[in-house]
């Protein structure tokens, strides 16, 4: 699925050797919407479960600091979709974790080159934040999705973030804990 931003027709920034381009010779980036649960327990009948409003979402800090996002980057020859999420996702957030669902797949305007990205993205289960990695300079956090949807300027990153909340809640409020069991800290 496509959810199209504005479309520039602008020459393609310079080239990396390892990175993989589209045929416009734009980035193929990949990236990941990191996540976790906190539980809860239904005073009525005591069912543990999860909300959307127990839902974190792990945010890293632009480059320059001034904006929330998630972690991505471009997606090297060398590597599977899967092995540049999980590289990008300890590069630039500190966080190792399984990679669950594909969530799609955006045409997007890079800001910084003024060229068209293809970006995709997945959720992932962290289950391990380290103390250092190589983009430690950069801010992370873990907010609620309504934090994202006030704070990231990207429609591309928001609209994965919509496809999350939906795959993992499929427009319920409340989901038993048998069926996130495995996604739950």
């Amino acid at each position: 699925m496509y959810a199209m931003e504005e479309m520039v027709p602008l020459s393609p920034p310079k080239q990396r050797p390892n990175q993989r381009y589209t045929n416009q010779g734009g980035r193929r980036i990949v990236g990941c919407i990191p996540y976790r649960f906190k539980t809860s327990c239904n005073s009525e009948t005591g069912e543990k479960g999860v909300s959307v409003n127990q839902l974190e979402v792990l945010v890293i800090s632009s480059q320059n600091g001034g904006a929330i996002l998630f972690p991505k980057g471009g997606w090297e020859e060398s590597e599977t979709m899967e092995q540049a999420v999980c590289r990008e996702a300890e590069e630039e957030a500190g966080i190792r974790g399984n990679i669950e669902d594909r969530l799609g797949k955006w045409i997007y305007v890079s800001r910084r080159h003024k060229a068209n990205y293809e970006g995709v993205m997945f959720s992932f289960v962290v289950k391990e934040e380290l103390t250092e990695w190589l983009e430690c300079s950069r801010e992370r956090r873990w907010v609620s999705v309504e934090e994202v949807k006030k704070g990231c300027p990207h429609i591309w990153m928001t609209e994965a973030l919509d496809k999350l909340v939906e795959k993992l809640f499929g427009g319920l409020e409340h989901r038993p804990l048998s069926e996130v069991d495995s996604r739950v800290n």
